[in-house]
């Protein structure tokens, strides 16, 4: 047998119970294993469920550790890490959840998961200095509708359409549980860490439109009318004010640019 498929055999076995221990290990003694390696596979289980449980708290919270745990050891089992680094496993989590038939009643569960998701990537995503709120105004007022501005690499986007940010909220750090209509309404939220922490937002109406449209390198006019488009009640320059104090945005440019790069706050 090549390197490699033993390799995958071996990778295979340590995550599926089920699985036969693969053939040939032997341990100090030269003999067969199956015992030190149950114990090997176990502890590479457990391992993997507990960076779930570290990176999903509010999930584990709502839940209850042991029904967690359960379900996050069908999710190692079925979805085993692709990468030595884990730092990006537990990506696919929300969505197992949305399959995993014990949680079906709970059908916010997923968007809570996936806004500790964002939590997680917006906290490992590299850095880069926000623009200073002053530095639009060295813009000519007829140019700013042709803008193009540039997110910050940390900024991450979640839509509900249960108040999946009130709940989350509620589950984490000092957060005091409390009954929550699931279907009082969705919520938008925005992960960002402008600094040295992740920071959590609520976006009003039309502003996952927005922000989105400039995320392709679209127009603020563009930008406006998407969420317009959602929104009849989205208000340009509270929206913009407020997303600049987030540090939403590093730099601007313009369509002619053909260079592309940011004007950054501190070149302004």
């Amino acid at each position: 047998m090549r390197l490699a498929e033993r390799q995958r055999e071996f990778a295979t076995a340590l995550v599926d119970p089920a699985a036969a221990v693969p053939q040939g290990l032997i341990g100090p003694d030269r003999l067969p294993t199956q015992k030190r390696f149950a114990v090997y596979r176990n502890n590479v289980v457990t391992g993997l469920i507990e960076a779930l449980q570290a990176n999903f708290p509010a999930t584990c919270r709502i839940v209850g550790e042991e029904f967690f745990r359960a379900m996050a050891r069908d999710f190692v089992i079925s979805k085993p890490p692709n990468s030595p680094i884990l730092l990006s496993y537990g990506a696919g989590f929300p969505d197992f959840i949305a399959g995993f038939k014990l949680a079906e009643a709970l059908p916010y569960l997923r968007d809570v998961a996936r806004i500790e998701r964002a939590w997680t990537e917006a906290y490992h995503a590299s850095e880069q200095p926000a623009i200073h709120p002053n530095v639009l105004a060295a813009v000519p007022s007829g140019r700013v509708p042709e803008i193009r501005l540039t997110l910050h690499p940390s900024l991450r986007l979640v839509r509900s359409r249960f108040p999946a940010l009130t709940i989350w909220r509620m589950n984490v750090a000092d957060g005091v549980p409390a009954p929550v209509d699931p279907e009082s309404g969705g919520q938008d939220a925005l992960a960002i860490r402008p600094a040295a922490d992740v920071e959590v937002r609520s976006l009003p109406p039309g502003g996952v439109e927005f922000i989105s449209t400039l995320a392709r390198g679209e127009s603020l006019a563009e930008a406006t009318n998407s969420a317009l488009k959602q929104s009849s009640c989205f208000e340009l320059s509270a929206n913009l004010t407020a997303l600049i104090g987030a540090g939403v945005f590093v730099g601007y440019w313009f369509a002619e640019d053909s260079s592309r790069h940011p004007i950054e706050a501190s070149k302004t």
